[in-house]
Formats: C-alpha cells, sequence, structure tokens
C-alpha cells in the first residue's frame, strides 16, 4: 500500500484515523507512507505506532515523517509498534527534523 499525504496536515487526528485504518490491514505485506509535514506530534505517532503493530505480516516497511515534531516519545512510540513486525526484511525510516537528538536514536534501534 501507497500512501502519499505528504504536507496535508493531517495532524495528530488525521494520524489517529489512519493509523485505525492501518490496523485493519492485518494482511499488509508492504506499506509506503509519506507524511512529510504533516504535524503528526507525538500522539500521532503513537497512533500510527499502534495501527503499525498490527500488520505482524509487514516485509517492507518505508516511513517518511520527516518535520512533525514527534520527539523522542514519539520515536519510541514508532519503534514498540515497528518491533511487533517480526517478519520485516526491509525498513526505511526517515525521522529527520523531529527534535529527536543523537542520544535519543538509540530508542529505535
Amino acid at each position: 500500500m501507497d500512501l502519499n499525504l505528504r504536507g496535508n496536515s493531517i495532524g495528530e487526528n488525521g494520524a489517529k484515523y489512519l493509523g485505525e485504518g492501518i490496523s485493519k490491514c492485518v494482511t499488509l505485506t508492504s506499506l509506503n507512507l509519506n507524511l512529510f509535514w504533516d504535524s503528526i506530534g507525538e500522539n500521532g505517532a503513537k497512533y500510527l505506532g499502534e495501527g503499525i503493530s498490527k500488520c505482524v505480516t509487514l516485509v517492507s516497511l518505508n516511513l517518511d515523517f520527516k518535520g512533525n515534531n514527534i520527539s523522542e516519545n514519539g520515536a519510541k512510540y514508532l519503534g514498540k509498534g515497528i518491533s511487533k513486525c517480526v517478519a520485516l526484511t526491509s525498513l526505511n525510516l526517515d525521522l529527520r527534523c523531529n527534535n529527536i537528538n543523537d542520544n535519543d536514536n538509540r530508542i529505535i534501534k
């Protein structure tokens, strides 16, 4: 599934609904999600992480979340959700410009 919502300012509520929708795609094998500059924030990252965690058959995951101010807690939520995707063989995650300092990058490793 390819979703490009770049620059649409979906915000936290949009991320919540998107996460709920993604969580219903339990047999999804590939997800490319571009939310570059969409103002999802920390809670939006939490909702998306929760949704992604239900997609245990994902093999390929590409997330472009640049410039969403998700902070280190949002990165932690995403990492927790991604860790449930045990079939992943390919992961591309772009979290630039999200108020995550170098020490906090270990959260998602």
